[in-house]
C-alpha cells in the first residue's frame, strides 16, 4: 500500500489589517482571517484610529510594521496567539 500526503501551501503572508473596538483581526493571503484581543497589544490598544491605519506589510509579507507606534507583529506569533511579550508571565 502507498500513501500519499499532500501538503497544503498555505499563504500566510499579510493581506489586510482592520480592528474592531477591541480587536486586530488580520486577513491572510490564503483567506484565513486572525482575530486577537487588542488588549495584548498594549501599542495598539491604545494607538489613535489614524495611527492603527498607518500600517505596512514586512518580512516579506509575513509582518505588519505601524510606523506611528514602533509596533511589528508576525503572522507567526497571530497564529501561535502569543500576546505582547509584556504581557507574558
Amino acid at each position: 500500500m502507498v500513501w500519499v500526503f499532500w501538503r497544503l501551501n498555505a499563504d500566510e503572508r499579510v493581506a489586510d489589517v482592520r480592528f474592531t473596538e477591541d480587536e486586530l483581526r488580520v486577513t491572510l493571503m490564503d483567506g484565513r482571517t486572525i482575530s486577537a484581543p487588542l488588549a495584548w497589544y498594549p501599542r495598539l490598544l491604545h494607538a489613535t484610529k489614524k495611527q492603527r491605519k498607518n500600517w505596512r506589510t514586512c518580512g516579506a509579507g509575513y509582518g505588519i510594521h505601524w510606523p506611528d507606534i514602533d509596533e511589528d507583529l508576525s503572522t507567526e506569533g497571530l497564529l501561535r496567539g502569543a500576546p505582547h511579550r509584556c504581557l507574558k508571565q
